[in-house]
């Protein structure tokens, strides 16, 4: 059995705290040499991606020190545990589950009486046959006509994965001719957003996903209240047109309200569930359970590397490492996601809650209070968007910001024009490798105001193109190096209580149980 210590208690950490090695990217990316640091610090991924993390200011002496600390924590050690089965959601007293979703790692787990493995796929196969259904014609409206459009409702990890995942592949899909059904999301319990929603969706052709574990937050039934309404002022039956992702003690779970309940457990949290029921519905009805389970497999490759012993072979592993050398040495507040591939134009807004939610924690998983920093501020957009937005902050910003690029080496759509010389796939790429030479090595100018200082870390996952097979991987990838971060940082990185507070306090408001300054919000506000 691992042991659980906080990070200033071990001997390798406190040995980088003691005597910090910084790196000089100018001269490591800059020199004769720099190509060669380029070939050589990369780790191959799954489904052909490759982490290279060669303008990260590290060098052989800090990855020998960063794999001692990972021998030291026993993150190995920890991972297998977590796949094996254990507790280690110590807040909740939970299972950690979610790799189970696409894939066998260790021993069978057996939790409430249930193979976990096969309660997931038997999941998996219902949803399958429902979405093929659906496809042939065979489950309709009330007007025998097939639904076109798939509507999920939801909030936090029922809403940020599933919706990054399908816009990812949406374009993906209308290329390769296995898309089947449009997908919109409600989340926000602002009407305006299900409203809007409503407006440009043809109610009677669409099923409506209700995703709510508990089948009680307050957001979610209060959109499902929305949706029903406005199906019935057309004349259709809501019970027609929606369906249930919930687990199998909630009240939804056998309610005559839904056309058909596909479950989920206790043991995956939300943010951690794009590859369980809550991303495999409205990803087999939009795309073909066949394109849902090629990007399962994905992710199953990424985890298998994830439970590589040796951090420098271990992608995952290796990135929270850095990340943590970052934060936790160098002093780096935040950490930018830059995709180049306006596909995942949401996925940085996924990676926000994975990450925040996940590691946003002051006190260790026995609820001690901790003396050092934890989980970085995360936050991006797509390039070359975010380049004419917030990208003057990060090359001359007081604060330095550690990036990580994503970038593919070709598009989706395989159409494109040549322009001066070059194509639109081509001038992107340009960009990303100009971006990563330009933090690191920044500019000499006599004119302090374009005097750019440099030494500004990146890595870059890269690959060929974006499929359903390497956005698995990608989202495997950042899932386990947040899990080995918190793992680092001696957090519980899967329950979320920063959450309940506020829901508490809104419950208070609706009720009109309040005073102080409570109740003058409250009335600031006409509720």
């Amino acid at each position: 059995m691992n042991q659980w210590k906080n990070l200033d208690t071990l001997k390798a950490y406190q040995e980088m705290k003691n005597d910090p090695h910084r790196v000089d990217l100018k001269k490591e990316l800059g020199g004769e040499k720099g190509a060669e640091r380029v070939a050589s610090y990369q780790v191959p991924m799954a489904a052909g991606l490759s982490f290279s993390y060669a303008a990260k200011q590290v060098d052989d002496k800090v990855l020998a020190q960063l794999s001692a600390l990972a021998e030291e924590c026993g993150l190995a050690g920890k991972f297998e545990e977590l796949f094996n089965g254990a507790v280690i959601n110590t807040g909740e007293k939970r299972l950690v589950l979610h790799q189970l979703t696409r894939g066998q790692l260790g021993k069978a787990v057996v939790a409430d009486g249930t193979d976990k493995r096969a309660f997931y796929t038997e999941q998996q196969k219902k949803i399958a046959e429902f979405a093929g259904k659906v496809h042939r014609g065979e489950i309709v409206n009330e007007k025998g006509e097939k639904f076109t459009t798939v509507v999920q409702i939801g909030i936090g990890g029922s809403d940020l994965g599933p919706r990054a995942m399908y816009l990812a592949l949406e374009n993906w899909a209308k290329k390769n001719g296995c898309f089947r059904m449009t997908a919109k999301f409600i989340s926000n319990v602002d009407p305006d957003d299900a409203a809007g929603v409503l407006c440009e969706t043809d109610a009677a052709h669409a099923i409506f996903v209700l995703v709510s574990k508990s089948g009680t937050t307050l957001e979610t039934l209060t959109n499902e209240s929305f949706v029903k309404d406005a199906l019935k002022k057309q004349g259709l039956d809501s019970s027609r047109h929606m369906i249930a992702v919930t687990s199998e003690t909630s009240p939804l779970a056998k309610s005559s309200d839904y056309l058909a309940a596909f479950f989920m457990d206790d043991y995956i949290g939300g943010r951690y569930s794009s590859t369980s029921a809550v991303g495999g519905a409205v990803l087999s009805l939009a795309f073909g359970p066949e394109i849902f389970a090629r990007f399962l497999e994905g992710a199953a490759e990424e985890d298998k590397l994830a439970a590589e012993k040796d951090a420098l072979k271990n992608p995952a592993m290796l990135d929270a490492l850095i990340g943590v050398y970052e934060r936790n040495i160098l002093g780096y507040p935040a950490t930018a996601v830059l995709p180049y591939s306006q596909a995942l134009s949401r996925f940085p807004a996924h990676l926000q809650q994975l990450d925040m939610e996940s590691n946003g924690k002051s006190v260790n998983r026995f609820g001690e209070p901790l003396d050092y920093v934890t989980g970085p501020v995360i936050f991006g957009e797509p390039g070359t968007n975010g380049q004419h937005s917030f990208y003057q902050l990060l090359h001359q910003g007081t604060d330095i910001v550690p990036l990580q690029f994503i970038g593919f080496r070709q598009s989706q759509a395989e159409e494109d024009v040549v322009i001066q010389g070059s194509t639109s796939q081509q001038k992107l790429c340009a960009n990303v490798a100009a971006q990563i030479m330009a933090f690191a090595c920044g500019k000499d100018d006599d004119n302090r105001n374009k005097y750019f200082a440099g030494n500004r870390p990146s890595s870059i996952i890269i690959g060929d193109k974006l499929t359903p097979e390497a956005l698995g991987a990608l989202l495997s990838h950042f899932e386990n190096k947040v899990m080995f971060q918190g793992f680092l940082w001696n957090l519980n990185s899967f329950d979320q209580e920063g959450v309940q507070l506020g829901k508490v306090l809104a419950k208070r408001v609706l009720a009109h149980e309040t005073d102080g300054a409570l109740k003058a919000f409250s009335d600031l506000l006409n509720i």
